[in-house]
């Protein structure tokens, strides 16, 4: 055994005790199916409910992790034949009483063909506060080319001081930003990571952006390895840091499967590993590692399709270049799909169309088991697009207090608690302090000094 692994496994040991305990108290009925008359489970608690608009016009959000600034931001789009292109903010003051304070949305609005406000993420420069709402526009309409628009929001919650300072926009690829992810590197860069109609993801330098050097911002591509279709591209992504190996890595879903890169030198992202020729998986949707960067959890967004978890402790080590077998799959209900996830070790907090919230623990990695749920759709069956589109569509975590919150494409904002949930760090489980929640403010060195376990 390694030194690296004894230590995992010292860490592991001093608190399996703990988290074993947190699973045996949550409540007996958590794997249950659910009903309208009983929509969620006893320890999932709604603290909040906001309806946003017409049907199918909601999708992905953001919250901050700074509870003195709680704010939540939610983009909309129109997927059904109604509903507004743009992003809304949510004052979570009194998170029993969300309010919408604010609204930016594309200016001729009918003009504008395409769905509009996909992924939102925020970000600070500088002691400024700023959030990035994707955007995607088809051809035969203006702004076919814009990709993002981005907003200054550190005067909230005066709506008046929310101030548009750039938009992001890609001739040579036009069609927008489906999704994006917002990274602090190592170098200290804050980067914007986007898909693109193209081979490859884009990575924007967001301090170029709101400085006003739009010419400059573009700084990388990171290529899809996969070259079996013309039509390849990434879906989803995220970029985390490693601290045994001090790497900067970045993890794709996309056309063949996932790929995860090195991208601390970010002209040469070079490829560590490939998860290709998995069965049933054509094209690879959100994937996130655990902190220590060991499992991952991955989606297809398939009907039928379950979110699989992998080992790449095997790739990681030198032993293998590429993963077909995942160790373990879950599933709320087969009939349905996912959309997106949170992995806050040991729990993954998804967001699952009509499955609505959903939350499962990787305390286990081989044995996924469901801890909670909320469905905050229990309407009929969409007719206007594929019947499965629809419900619980975003899903974010805030680290401080355990605030979870969920953007449903019909039924709005929501927020919740869980029982036994009252924040998230690294050091809690034994693991680097580092979730998709970015430490701004922070040294590398300052963010990175706890739980260094794990295999890479």
């Amino acid at each position: 055994m390694t030194v690296r692994k004894f230590a995992w496994s010292i860490a592991a040991a001093a608190t399996v005790a703990v988290m074993v305990l947190t699973v045996l108290l949550l409540p007996r009925d958590a794997a249950a199916q659910w009903t309208p008359e009983k929509p969620g489970s006893d320890n999932i608690t709604v603290l909040g409910h906001l309806p946003l608009g017409p049907r199918l016009s909601v999708s992905d959000i953001d919250v901050e992790q700074e509870l003195d600034r709680p704010y939540a931001y939610v983009g909309r789009m129109v997927y059904g034949f109604e509903g507004d292109k743009g992003i809304d903010i949510i004052d979570l003051h009194d998170p029993t009483k969300p309010e919408r304070i604010y609204s930016w949305r594309i200016e001729n609005q009918d003009l504008h063909l395409g769905t509009g406000g996909m992924d939102v993420k925020h970000f600070k420069w500088n002691d400024r506060y700023y959030v990035v709402q994707s955007l995607q526009f088809r051809q035969g309409g203006p702004d076919p080319d814009l990709g993002a628009v981005v907003l200054d929001v550190t005067g909230l919650p005066d709506p008046d001081a929310v101030k548009e300072v750039a938009r992001i926009r890609s001739p040579d690829t036009p069609g927008g930003f489906h999704n994006i992810f917002i990274y602090k590197h190592s170098t200290g860069r804050v980067l914007l990571i986007t898909t693109v109609s193209a081979p490859y993801a884009h990575v924007y330098d967001l301090g170029y952006v709101v400085e006003g050097f739009l010419d400059q911002a573009l700084i990388a591509r990171i290529p899809v390895p996969d070259t079996s279709s013309d039509r390849r591209g990434y879906h989803d992504f995220y970029a985390g840091y490693h601290v045994d190996s001090a790497e900067d890595r970045f993890y794709g879903g996309g056309t063949g499967g996932y790929y995860v890169y090195n991208i601390t030198e970010l002209e040469e992202p070079e490829l560590l590993v490939t998860l290709t020729g998995i069965s049933g998986v054509r094209s690879g949707h959100t994937f996130t590692p655990t902190p220590d960067g060991r499992y991952v959890v991955a989606e297809t967004e398939y009907q039928y399709a379950p979110l699989r978890i992998f080992d790449l402790e095997p790739a990681l080590e030198g032993e293998a270049k590429n993963i077909r077998s995942p160790i373990s799959a879950w599933t709320a209900d087969w009939q349905h799909l996912v959309h997106n996830h949170e992995v806050r070790w040991p729990y993954v907090f998804v967001s699952g169309y009509l499955d609505g919230l959903q939350i499962f623990s990787l305390m286990d990695p081989e044995n996924p088991v469901t801890v909670g749920y909320y469905d905050t759709y229990t309407g009929p069956p969409n007719k206007i697009r594929y019947s499965q589109f629809n419900g619980a569509f975003g899903i974010d975590v805030r680290n401080a207090d355990g605030l979870i919150v969920i953007s449903d494409m019909t039924t709005g904002f929501w927020s919740f608690r869980m029982e036994g949930f009252s924040g998230w760090s690294g050091a809690d489980w034994g693991m680097p302090d580092i979730s998709s929640a970015q430490k701004w403010d922070e040294e590398l060195g300052e963010l990175l000094s706890v739980g260094s376990g794990g295999s890479r």
